[in-house]
This record gives C-alpha cells, structure tokens and sequence, in this order.
C-alpha cells in the first residue's frame, strides 16, 4: 500500500498535518518583521536572504487564540515555494501515512476547505483508544485569494523599501 510523508504540526493543541512535498524547511521562530499594515494573523514579515516572506500564524488565522508573540519556543513551516511562512506552536515530527488511512472531508467543514482529511496517529491503527485525529491541510487553501493577493502585495512593498537600501559597493 502505498503511502505520503506529513509534517505533524501542534496548532493550539489542535494536531495537523502538511505534506513534506508543500515543505522547504522548519525554522526556529526567528526575529519577525512587523510593518505597520500587519496586524489580525500576518505574524510579521521574515527576512529570508533579503526576500521578505509573510509569516501567517495559523491559531489566529483560525481563530483558535490571538497571537502570541510571547512563546520564543515556536516554529515556522517555510512552503516550498518561500513565498509564505506559517508561524505553528510545534512541528513535531514526519510520519509515514498509509493512502487508505486518509478520510475526505468536505470542502465546506473548514475554512475555505483547508482541512482535506483526516488521519488517526498514535499508538493503535483506528481512532480508538490511544490514538487522535489530524487534520490535513492543504497548503493551497490555508488562504484565500484575495488573502494571499494582499499578502504578496505587502511582501513586494516590503521588497521595494529593501532595494532603497541596496549596497552598491563600499567606500
């Protein structure tokens, strides 16, 4: 049986799960940018080689909890393209999950159908005793368009403002 690596994800005690195949990297939460347009889940913009990356905390995107700048202890999941970082309170480990353990869920069970499936883990193979429910998400919908045109908008502004400081040679 054929089976798909997840990055399991805690999310304000909720578990979740990303495909490695949507995943770059998972970084230690570093030193956040913040311009005076963030504000609601945009956690802040990070500076990944110059190239600024909005970093959208999942909880308060889903309405889980505020945001809490106060955990130095989070991470955040760098998608594939780098064009966007989740800001998640612990990536705990990759698993291995067999096709057939994936249950569909509707589109319209979650916020804009971001939750895919769902699959047991833990010790046991159902969702008895021992084990919990994780929620897939699909990197794709975890925004919504016109989310992510204003996030992109916001990280070209910022990338604007960078150029202005540019080093063109030393003195």
């Amino acid at each position: 049986m054929a089976s798909a690596a997840y990055l399991l994800l805690d999310v304000a005690g909720i578990p979740c799960a990303l495909p490695q195949s949507d995943i770059r990297e998972v970084l230690p939460l570093p030193r956040l940018h913040a311009p005076p347009e963030a504000g609601g889940p945009l956690a802040g913009l990070l500076n990944l080689g110059g190239a600024p990356v909005p970093v959208v905390d999942l909880a308060a995107l889903f309405g889980l909890r505020a945001t809490d700048p106060s955990d130095p202890y989070r991470h955040v999941v760098l998608a594939g393209d780098r064009r966007l970082g989740l800001l998640v309170d612990r990536a705990l480990d990759m698993v291995r999950v067999p096709e057939g353990s994936l249950r569909p869920v509707a589109p319209d069970r979650s916020l804009n159908g971001c939750v895919v499936a769902e699959f047991a883990q833990g010790s046991g193979q159902g969702a008895g005793q021992g084990s919990r429910l994780v929620h897939l998400l699909s990197l794709a919908r975890i925004l919504s368009r016109e989310e992510r045109v204003r996030l992109d908008a916001l990280a070209e502004r910022a990338r604007a403002r960078l150029t202005h400081f540019a080093v063109t040679g030393a003195a």
